[in-house]
């Protein structure tokens, strides 16, 4: 590890306040920086989820971005979606300990959950050179650390909130950095997406149990069968038929959405 914090092969900007870290990574790849390099601020002014949302980012939470270029196609580096997840996994257990193992679920598309409630979101944003090659990659990560919002479609948490502690952020892109790196690894030795599906489904909230998918045209009720093997949610209706969900919103059971 640099005295940063990161692991040593990657550079480390730390803001004490910026719009985005996202929107920094963007400003520093179409710069020319090569990466890997993280990005993480005190302070968003800015914050996004994804399709726009906004993302409350206070002081006392962990604000991050990874810039990478991956020399892959588009549809290959969706898959670092799964990377981000299984890094938070890790880093929430290191935080939270053994004793709340049953209680961290990751949460199709991207969310990590703690006792069922939204802890964390990712955020992947490319640009593409030629056919089928991404020039750069941002993978945005929000994790809930000392505080979260109230009032939200899903409802939200934090560490503190679930153990009464939460490490500082710094020290929690240290452990979420050196977590990151390992799946990351392991993605670029992988022959194919399964060993990184079947290590997120092991840690999946919600599998073979109900879940609604709210689409930008419809909703959709069924069982949560597991994913594809480009990642989309495999969706069991209820005469058998299988359905991928390559984007939407999850939300658990049959009741009104939150």
């Amino acid at each position: 590890m640099s005295d940063a914090g990161t692991p040593h092969s990657y550079d480390l900007l730390w803001f004490e306040e910026l719009d985005s870290t996202n929107s920094e990574a963007r400003r520093l790849a179409e710069a020319g920086k090569q990466g890997p390099v993280w990005i993480a601020a005190g302070l968003q002014t800015a914050g996004r989820g994804r399709r726009g949302r906004a993302w409350d980012s206070p002081t006392g939470n962990l604000m991050c971005t990874l810039l990478i270029r991956p020399d892959c196609s588009p549809a290959k580096a969706a898959e670092l979606s799964f990377v981000a997840g299984l890094a938070l996994h890790e880093a929430a257990l290191s935080f939270m300990g053994p004793a709340h193992a049953e209680s961290i679920r990751l949460k199709w598309p991207n969310d990590l959950l703690l006792n069922g409630k939204k802890a964390s979101g990712i955020l992947l944003e490319s640009s593409t050179e030629g056919p089928g090659k991404v020039s750069w990659l941002a993978i945005g990560i929000g994790l809930n650390l000392a505080t979260h919002p109230e009032g939200q479609e899903f409802p939200a948490t934090s560490i503190a909130a679930q153990t009464g502690d939460a490490p500082a952020p710094k020290e929690a892109l240290r452990v979420l950095a050196a977590a990151f790196d390992k799946w990351l690894q392991l993605w670029q030795e992988a022959q194919s997406f399964a060993p990184l599906r079947d290590a997120w489904l092991a840690r999946a909230g919600g599998l073979e149990g109900t879940i609604r998918a709210r689409l930008p045209e419809e909703t959709v009720t069924g069982t949560f069968a597991g994913l594809d093997n480009d990642g989309a949610l495999r969706l069991r209706l209820d005469d058998g038929s299988e359905r991928a969900i390559s984007a939407g919103d999850v939300f658990f059971g049959t009741g009104q959405d939150g």
